[in-house]
């Protein structure tokens, strides 16, 4: 018999870490290929970890809420092969974990010096290159990860030292900005006097408590404006409804309105690409790609944004069905780590909500995020050649929360115009 040792795989370039959920598989459980073992959570979204081999589950090296790094061994799992199966076999059959020859790359001074047996995780390895820390002092760094691993934390809390700087262990608030955040201290950590009888204090759960901290730090890095516009869509919303059906019958998708406002949103990012920035201390990042994240609610009050890769490369049709397929797996946790990243501009609809606008806050380290309101008939003014008549319209409200740092309220105010102008410019004869 031999022990195959299951990796925590690799997740995405920016993804260095996740929480051990569930485990699906108990010690003694019969396994057969690609069976989940175990549900993980990152910081990104929650996910199965399938097996690649057969066998019997022998021992779990993490427990639930416990925090594993990627390539750390978190099951031994008992299989008919041959004994002492490699390190090299089990890597190459846990997705592309990192071998320990190209771990330093990037980092200050590696050139000079021979190869470390240390593994460094993505995310460490991009904050030592920001922060000038050569391999020489990464090697001093003691890590309280597993054998001895360096984690964020034991990196981060080295770095504040240096600077004698209070430490902030958010990864992203270090890529957008110098200033230390102040996370959100939970009711049960400090003593609340403001509890009466009867009240029911609930526990952030974890997505919460990472929305909170990663909104907390939006703000305290980024100073939001917001414009608004009000746009006639009548248009879009007729030629909606003359098509749906149809539409729904050939492609068996529902065609909502979602894919319709990205569609504009990615129409006017290529005019205004200014707005597809992101901010890495006084430098200006120009994105190449148009990578729009929606926001979608999940069933448990939460909020996730998958993300449409290069969105201005679809057309409505392959907008239509990114959204739906993105949409359902997201309600149903199936979303990949990958597709939560990397998004360059945010589309979130209040309106879903019967909100009529809102004041969304950036999802960093983006520099804005368009949000759209309810469609609503209301009497409007039009300008005819008889004469200017009130007539009853579909109207809504678009509002765009943009950070200040590196977007003025002229680019701001005339990219939702541009948005607002696609969609009430919208040919109601347009095929599809």
């Amino acid at each position: 018999m031999a022990h195959y040792e299951l990796l925590l795989p690799k997740m995405g370039e920016s993804v260095a870490e996740a929480t051990v959920i569930k485990w699906n598989k108990q010690v003694g459980d019969q396994i057969k290929l690609d069976d989940t073992v175990l549900e993980i959570a990152t910081d990104k979204v929650d996910s199965e970890v399938p097996s690649p081999v057969d066998g019997k589950l022998v021992k779990q090296l993490f427990k639930e809420d416990e925090v594993a790094q990627v390539g750390d061994v978190i099951a031994i799992i008992e299989t008919d092969g041959p004994d002492d199966v490699s390190k090299n076999d089990v890597i190459q059959n846990s997705q592309s974990i990192e071998p320990s020859n190209h771990v330093l790359d990037g980092l200050p001074g590696v050139e000079q010096l021979p190869v470390s047996d240390r593994f460094y995780s993505p995310l460490v390895k991009n904050i030592a290159a920001q922060e000038d820390i050569s391999i020489v002092e990464l090697e001093g760094i003691s890590g309280t990860g597993s054998e001895g691993r360096l984690t964020k934390d034991d990196l981060l809390n080295h770095i504040s030292k240096k600077k004698g700087i209070p430490n902030s262990t958010n990864p992203q608030s270090r890529n957008v900005s110098n200033m230390p955040v102040e996370k959100p201290v939970s009711l049960s950590s400090k003593q609340v006097n403001n509890v009466d009888d009867g009240d029911e204090i609930i526990e952030m759960d974890r997505m919460r408590k990472l929305i909170s901290d990663h909104m907390v730090m939006s703000v305290n890095t980024s100073p939001h404006v917001t414009s608004f516009v009000e746009a006639d869509v009548t248009n879009m919303v007729l030629w909606r409804n003359k098509v749906k059906l149809v539409f729904e019958k050939r492609e068996n998708e529902k065609m909502t309105f979602t894919p319709i406002f990205i569609e504009a949103v990615a129409k006017a990012i290529r005019d205004f690409p200014m707005i597809n920035v992101s901010v890495n201390g006084t430098q200006i990042i120009k994105k190449r790609n148009i990578n729009i994240g929606m926001a979608a609610a999940l069933p448990n009050g939460n909020l996730i944004v998958p993300v449409i890769k290069n969105a201005d490369q679809f057309n409505l049709v392959g907008l239509t069905k990114s959204v739906n397929d993105l949409a359902n797996r997201a309600r149903n946790s199936k979303l990949k780590p990958e597709e939560t990243q990397n998004g360059t501009f945010t589309l979130t609809n209040v309106g879903s909500f019967g909100n009529v606008t809102g004041t969304p806050i950036i999802n960093q380290p983006q520099v804005a995020i368009l949000a759209v309101g309810i469609i609503k008939k209301k009497p409007a003014v039009l300008e005819t050649e008889f004469g200017d008549v009130i007539a009853i319209r579909h109207m809504m409200f678009l509002s765009l929360s943009y950070d200040h740092r590196v977007v003025d309220g002229a680019l701001g105010g005339s990219f939702v115009r541009r948005v607002a102008d696609y969609l009430e410019n919208w040919d109601i004869n347009r095929e599809i």
